[in-house]
Order: C-alpha cells, then structure tokens, then sequence
C-alpha cells in the first residue's frame, strides 16, 4: 500500500513538473514576444526615416508653348529636401571651413561703412560665387540709368520663361505691365519673368542688355564681377562681396531702386487687374531694421543671399551676406551681424571681445574671416583658383 502511494505520488510529481516548466517557460518567453512585436515598429520607423532622407525622383508634367504651338514635355525631379542639401559652389570650395568670430551660417560676409567706405567685417569676400537673383539689382541700375520710359507696357513672352530651372512665377504668358511696374517686382518680390521682360525690351535685346550689365560692373571696378542674363537664374552670373558692396552704393543714388526694392507690399496692374505682391525679405517687416535699400536671392548653387543698405546706431551700412544654408539662416546672421555692430566701440575692439579673428586698427576695427589655405576651386570651370587670405 505504501509502495503504491509512493508510485501515485511520484507520477503526480512527474506530471505538475513539466507542466509547471512549460508555464515557466511560457511566462519567460512573453516579453520576449513582446519585444519581437515591438522590433518590427521600430525598424519600420528606422527604415521610414531612412527613406524620407533618400533622394526621391518624381516625373512633372509640364506644358510650353513653342512657336505658338503646346509642347507637353517629362521632367525627373527630385524631392525639394534633396535639392537644398547639394553643396552649394561655396561649399565645394571649401568656403564652409572658414570659421568667424560671429558664428555665422553665411560661407561669405562683408560689411562696409557707406560714408567713408571703411571695411567693418569681411569673410570670404573676395570670392566670385554665384549671386542668384541679387542680380536683379543690376538689372535695375541698368534700367534706370537708359532713361527708358518707365510707363512703356511690356509683354510676357515665351522668351521669359524658365525652361532651365522651371521656377514658378505669378505673372503668365502674355501679361502685359508698364516698365516700372516690371522692375517694382523684380525688385521687391524677386520676379523672374519680370527682369526678363525688363532685358528683352532693352535696346538690342536681351544679349544687348546684358552686354551693358557687364559694361556697369566694369565701370563700377567689379572686377569679380560677370552676368549672362538679368533675372540671376544661371550659376554663371557671379561676383565677390566687395564687388556687391560696389553695386550697393551705385544702386542706393537712385530713390527709384531704393523705394521699390524696400517696399513691403504693393498692388501693380497686370491687364488691367490689380496684382498683390511682397517682399522676399522678412527684415523689411521686421521692427528695429531700417533698411534703405535690399535684394535677396537663392538657387541651389548659391544658397541664400542678401544684399542692402541699412542704418545701424546711426551708422550707414552696405552689408551683404552670400550663401547661406535657409532664409532664416541668412536673417539670423544679418541679426547677429547687427548686434556685433550695435555694440562696436569706435576706437577698436580686441580680440578678446570678439572671441578671436583678426583686427584692423582704424576706425571699428576689421574682422577678417579669410580662406586658409588661400585656394578656391574656380566655380565656373572647376580649376583651381588662388585668392589672397589678407582680404
């Protein structure tokens, strides 16, 4: 009888044993489910980002009249974060390793004294880059000192429009607006078709026109200085900061430039019907700035750019800013730039109070963020360029 509840015993044991491992071993293994459910989420979300970061091309229909007949044409494009993360030409000339005591996004900087043309601050600023739609402003310098009427109505053609870059504009073929209200958006809200019109009904043509931009800029001593056309879209229309600055102080003579180039907003007759437009540069808008004269710009190649006069503790400035990395980007550096040049003592700072840089010892002092070593790629060939680092 013994013998036989041990056995019944035992056999109990042998059966809740292993039933009780698998329990164990059920228990042990559920987090471990849990995580094999969890894991895929996260690399879905891993591979998501991944794929968000990736180029995507995409195929755009898009419809030109050529001879005055439609042309349907396919064009691969990438996705609008691929293209703003190219290297600018800046970059590829290794302008983005030169450090400055501002911290600033911009690969080049200048600041001038408008009075005595006294250098305040420069970085880079003997480097031809390309210049985008700042171009612009030289389309208007021109414009104006032809002496072309201004009420003269101009008409949109084909001709405008941008079958390189496909850049958007608000004004269609065939719009037709006086010669003053073209460069009022040209100027103030950076219209492509509009400087192109404004080109195109110089004398001669558009190759006239812009024979006579460069003619300017030589007369100017814009010795970096080229252009191939008048609205900035190519990457062949370049300039050095110095040469900008030049083109500032021409510029700023003539009140036309001045109020339509500062001008916030504005209302223009295109066919008879108003058109609202606005300004490319938040600082027109923003408390605390006075600016007397400004152009902004940007292609891919040239990142973000602005060119204007302003007044700053009483102080007239030519500052230019080029290629910098976004329009805040750009507008934070032209900040940062302001308050180093509120806080500017007469007599020179040093370079403790700067945080490094070089200084000049006249007037406020230059801070020089030069290229070292003094080699630029050329950014209309690919050759190699050298550039003085005293600049």
């Amino acid at each position: 009888m013994v013998k036989f509840t041990l056995g019944a015993i035992l056999a109990l044991l042998c059966v809740s044993l292993p039933a009780a491992a698998a329990h164990a071993g059920e228990s042990a293994r559920k987090p471990a489910v849990k995580k094999s459910k969890a894991a895929p989420r996260r690399q879905t979300m891993v591979l998501g980002a991944m794929a968000s970061a990736v180029p995507r091309e995409r195929t755009v229909r898009r419809v030109m009249v050529v001879d005055g007949k439609r042309k349907v044409v396919y064009q691969k494009v990438t996705n609008v974060g691929e293209s703003l993360a190219r290297p600018t030409m800046g970059d590829l000339a290794g302008l983005h390793l030169t450090r400055d005591p501002l911290d600033l996004k911009s690969n080049v900087a200048f600041v001038l004294d408008q009075a005595n043309s006294e250098i305040l601050f420069e970085k880079n600023a003997g480097v031809a880059l390309p210049i985008a739609s700042i171009t612009k402003m030289m389309t208007g310098l021109v414009v104006v000192e032809a002496n072309q009427d201004m009420d003269e109505v101009l008409t949109v053609t084909e001709e405008d429009v941008d079958h390189a870059k496909f850049s958007s504009s608000r004004l269609k073929v065939g719009s037709q607006l006086t010669r003053a209200n073209m460069l009022h958006i040209a100027l103030m809200s950076s219209e492509n078709r509009a400087a192109s019109a404004l080109g195109r009904h110089y004398p001669g043509g558009l190759p006239a026109f812009v024979e006579a931009m460069n003619a300017k800029a030589q007369a100017l001593g814009m010795t970096d200085t080229h252009y191939v056309d008048s609205s900035g879209l190519s990457k062949m229309n370049v300039a050095s900061a110095r040469d900008l600055a030049k083109l500032a102080m021409a510029a700023y003579q003539h009140p036309v430039l001045r109020e339509y180039s500062t001008d916030a907003k504005a209302v223009v007759e295109a066919n008879g019907r108003p058109m609202h437009f606005g300004t490319t540069n938040r600082l027109i808008a923003t408390p605390g700035w006075e600016i007397g004269l400004q152009k902004t710009g940007f292609i891919n190649e040239a990142g973000r750019c602005m060119l204007m006069q302003a007044v700053i503790q009483g102080r007239a400035v030519i500052m230019v800013l080029l290629d910098a990395k976004g329009s805040a980007a750009r507008a934070a550096d032209a900040g940062r730039m302001r308050k180093w040049l509120e806080a500017l003592k007469p007599a020179g700072l040093s370079a403790d109070a700067l945080g490094g840089g070089s200084l000049g010892a006249a007037g406020g002092g230059t801070v020089s963020g030069g290229m070292s070593p003094a080699v630029a790629a050329d950014v209309n060939g690919g050759a190699s360029r050298a550039y003085s680092t005293g600049m």
